[in-house]
């Protein structure tokens, strides 16, 4: 509807609350009013001089741009578009493009639809995005650093949360600070109000305030896949995690998780060797928080020459992954690794047998590149399918 018709309110009131509702907005002041009046989306312009309304008063883009910021619902560009001028309101905040002489007013209207459509497809590039909630090492094995080279490698766009700062080398950990409870949120609130992601891996949380704070800023996004691996100690053995912070992980983040990617170590298992033992431990864990588990066991000592890993599900029977073991000793940043990988399948719509699947088979690549780096537990080779 028009500034000129109904009042909004009016014709929300009429409609019902199931009918989709847009309004006309060329001012910030109209398009707040038009919001709180119940309109699902804005129509703005014209953006451009448009052959079909000459009357009307091209928008400016600083305009567009602030309708744009100033409201949370869509809002669609109108007026005068076309092809050759659809590219220069990328930045803008727009949802969309109204289109009808661009098309209609066109002698091939099928060329001229194709034509608009690679435009879209050359300025408005989409691909999935991972949101990384961790530490970040300053050796770049691990935490922030291996999950966005992870993403990255994959393909996918990495956005980041950073819970700590570490001095961190291949010989290890010599210091940790938290980020404080304000930063933390904001960050959280800056990443997910902008840059929706299709899948969160949450790492290293330090302690119980920051995991109540992502816990908090997470349950407004219930829908968006969690792939959680308990961070509690390095791999040179200093503990990550204060006992507060593990049970407030298992209390308020283990049941939101899609999938936890706990290895022996962090377990408490590393004396089980068997397979019924570390089954019916992911089982256990499984049923008590009603979510998957990926149970590691990389340390097992009995299968020197394998790796074996098993997913539990809640109501569903175990499922074993094995590979042959790779012979490196420097390892550093595999959980981070692997978890980062399996959230950037199931960002890209991937079952989560076969996110699993792929990231053991990206992790192994990583492994095996033999990149050998520092004077202790070095890194992997987060890029080695790029080369």
């Amino acid at each position: 509807i028009g500034q000129s018709d109904l009042p909004a309110c009016e014709v929300r009131a009429k409609l019902g609350p199931d009918k989709i509702l847009g309004v006309t907005a060329k001012t910030v002041a109209q398009a707040l009013e038009a919001e709180k009046a119940g309109a699902d989306y804005l129509g703005s312009g014209a953006v451009f001089p448009s052959p079909t309304k000459t009357e009307a008063i091209p928008m400016s883009r600083e305009t567009l741009t602030a309708i744009c910021q100033s409201v949370s619902i869509p809002v669609v560009a109108i007026g005068g578009i076309n092809a050759s001028n659809l590219s220069t309101l990328a930045g803008t905040g727009i949802a969309g493009a109204a289109i009808i002489s661009g098309i209609f007013g066109q002698p091939d209207i099928g060329a001229a639809v194709r034509e608009l459509r690679e435009c879209i497809h050359k300025n408005h590039r989409v691909i999935p995005t991972v949101l990384t909630i961790a530490g970040s090492d300053s050796g770049g094995g691990a935490g922030i650093q291996a999950d966005l080279k992870t993403i990255t490698a994959l393909g996918l766009y990495g956005t980041s949360v950073i819970t700590a700062i570490t001095a961190q080398n291949t010989l290890g950990v010599q210091a940790v600070s938290p980020a404080s409870p304000e930063i933390l949120a904001a960050q959280l609130d800056s990443v997910l109000s902008d840059l929706t992601p299709q899948a969160i891996k949450i790492g290293m949380l330090g302690n119980k305030t920051a995991v109540q704070v992502v816990a908090e800023k997470l349950s407004a996004y219930p829908d968006i896949p969690v792939v959680l691996d308990p961070v509690l100690i390095s791999t040179s053995g200093r503990h990550l995690a204060a006992p507060d912070a593990i049970a407030a992980s298992q209390e308020l983040l283990f049941p939101r998780a899609t999938l936890l990617t706990p290895n022996l170590l962090q377990m408490q298992t590393h004396t089980l060797d068997d397979d019924a033992g570390i089954e019916a431990a992911a089982t256990r864990l499984s049923r008590q928080f009603h979510t998957a588990v990926l149970l590691k066991g990389g340390h097992r000592k009995n299968l020197p020459n394998t790796v074996c890993d098993v997913l539990c599900q809640p109501d569903q029977t175990p499922l074993w992954f094995s590979s042959p073991r790779i012979e490196n000793q420097n390892n550093h940043g595999t959980g981070c690794t692997l978890s980062s990988a399996i959230a950037c399948g199931l960002a890209a719509g991937r079952s989560l047998e076969q996110s699993i699947r792929d990231a053991r088979s990206y992790l192994s690549g990583a492994l095996a590149f033999g990149l050998n780096l520092g004077n202790g537990n070095g890194p992997l080779f987060h890029g080695w399918n790029l080369r």
